[in-house]
């Protein structure tokens, strides 16, 4: 079992299911007690400002709001620099503990022994 896991998430409310399953593997990863890195991009960028999960509805999923408490509880969230940079977003925009970095960032900790990266 890798000891770290890093997720880039590339849906949002335009694509909810594939959206709604990187949030739940996330959490269930950090709950299962492993380290979580997961990585906004594209449509999910949105979910780095305070509400927008709240808006974000599908039938039978856990509530995105809960899912980021969760993950931010014992793991990392992570704005993509240039997806923040296309929306606007600033680091003093963004919900407390989720930080703004670029690929750079993210190859480096895929690429780290010992790691699983998922995409959705």
């Amino acid at each position: 079992m890798a000891k770290k896991l890093v997720i880039k998430v590339t849906a949002g409310a335009d694509a909810p299911e594939r959206c709604s399953q990187a949030f739940t593997v996330a959490a269930v990863a950090v709950a299962s007690g492993v380290e979580v890195s997961l990585w906004l991009t594209g449509e999910s960028s949105w979910f780095a400002l305070p509400g927008r999960a709240a808006e974000f509805e599908l039938p039978h999923a856990a509530p995105l709001p809960d899912l980021i408490d969760s993950i931010l509880a014992a793991g990392s969230i992570t704005l993509c620099t240039q997806c923040a940079a296309r929306r606007e977003i600033t680091e003093k925009d963004v919900i407390e503990g989720v930080r703004i970095a670029g690929a750079q960032v993210f190859v480096q900790e895929a690429m780290a022994d010992g790691t699983q990266a998922l995409v959705y």
